[in-house]
């Protein structure tokens, strides 16, 4: 996701340092670089060697220190870097940073810096409204190249609880990931339904199947670090998308509560993209009571048919609305997808087998093969989620 992409992470001297390693941890996973700067004080929360050890590179914290592979490390290291993110920013940080002030590893480099800045500021509640941090924060955040993040309300580490908290690694890294992506999609919507859907049988029972919507939160993900409005229809699953500003989640549970969620965003859609899971049948009349065996030696469920969605938004698209499904077939694959793509008036159907190894449900890969009403087939190798929807992507 950010292979050769270069990323400094300042820290500084706050109890939040213990979530940095992780957010380091998330970096060097998705591919990037990176090499910390820390305040001396940072050092006393997390150590240098932790530091290093994730990072897998020596830690700046020392401006004059004879160790230091240049001698102006702090020129050095932004001339290196694509992103910086610093956190913590602590008040005493970000007091500095906003004045200009550059008296230690961390605040030289942040001076330094032309390329996009990312700060998560973490501190007392109280700390966090006073007016001169306010300001300070004002003054960050009208630098071009600086984006603050907002501060999370809950349990802060003197015992109080409020706004102050520092966001979760998770979320410094997915604003990071964003910032870092090519806003191919901006001004775009994006709607796209994933997941599984149930439908009841009785209080305790209900049809489903195996989707864990892992592809579909994927394209939502993409989609938003691109830079469209998505909304993402999601059935019930365990699987979350991370948090972004511009990825709003609708959870569903049926069929008809699919139905209806996508037809209410679809008028105002781009790309619609059908990965969902949906199930064709229901129970014509779910029981209100538990079902019990009762001694037969079989029971007959009659089931009705459920709205068909990609049939319903392929005969409503417009035509600067571009509509994708999902065929998962175990038999005839090319065939049957081909005729969904006619009869359902899609642009573009993405095909995938369960007899093709690592495209099982709740697999973390996928091998699909993408066609288009222009005849082009386009057959993808084995590859992760994410991949694959940046390929599906960059193919709409």
């Amino acid at each position: 996701m950010l292979t050769g992409k270069h990323v400094v992470v300042g820290v500084s001297g706050g109890i939040a340092a213990y979530k940095t390693p992780l957010l380091i941890r998330l970096l060097r996973t998705a591919g990037a670089e990176v090499k910390v700067a820390a305040t001396r004080n940072a050092l006393e929360f997390v150590t240098e060697l932790t530091l290093q050890t994730l990072s897998g590179n020596k830690v700046y914290s020392d401006v004059f220190a004879p160790t230091n592979d240049h001698s102006t490390e702090h020129v050095s290291l932004p001339d290196w870097a694509d992103m910086m993110i610093i956190a913590p920013a602590t008040a005493n940080v970000l007091g500095k940073m906003a004045n200009g002030i550059a008296d230690d590893a961390l605040t030289t480099t942040f001076l330094a810096m032309a390329c996009p800045v990312l700060i998560a500021p973490a501190m007392n509640e109280k700390m966090y409204a006073h007016p001169a941090l306010q300001r300070n924060l004002l003054t960050l955040n009208e630098m071009a190249h600086v984006t603050v993040l907002p501060c999370a309300e809950g349990f802060l580490a003197c015992g109080a609880t409020g706004t102050g908290r520092m966001l979760e690694p998770e979320e410094i890294f997915a604003a990071a990931e964003k910032q870092l992506t090519e806003q191919s999609l901006q001004g775009r919507r994006v709607l796209i339904t994933a997941g599984p859907t149930q439908e009841k049988i009785d209080p305790v029972r209900f049809i489903s199947n195996y989707s864990s919507g892992k592809m579909g939160i994927a394209l939502a993900e993409e989609a938003a670090l691109r830079g469209a409005e998505v909304t993402l229809v999601l059935g019930p699953t365990a699987m979350r998308p991370p948090h972004l500003p511009n990825l709003r989640v609708v959870d569903v549970v049926t069929a008809i509560d699919m139905h209806d969620a996508a037809m209410k965003t679809f008028p105002e859609a781009d790309i619609i993209i059908l990965c969902a899971a949906v199930a064709d049948y229901r129970a014509a009349r779910p029981a209100i009571e538990k079902i019990k065996r009762a001694g037969q030696d079989s029971m007959i469920l009659e089931l009705v048919e459920n709205p068909d969605i990609a049939a319903t938004l392929g005969a409503r698209k417009r035509s600067n609305q571009k509509l994708i499904g999902f065929a998962l077939e175990t038999n005839d694959e090319e065939e049957n997808a081909l005729k969904k793509l006619s009869a359902k008036h899609l642009d573009m159907i993405v095909l995938n087998s369960l007899r093709q190894e690592g495209a099982a449900f709740g697999c973390d890969t996928n091998v699909v093969t993408l066609y288009d009403t222009d005849g082009r087939k386009t057959e993808l190798p084995k590859m992760s989620k994410t991949d694959v929807a940046k390929r599906i992507l960059d193919y709409i």
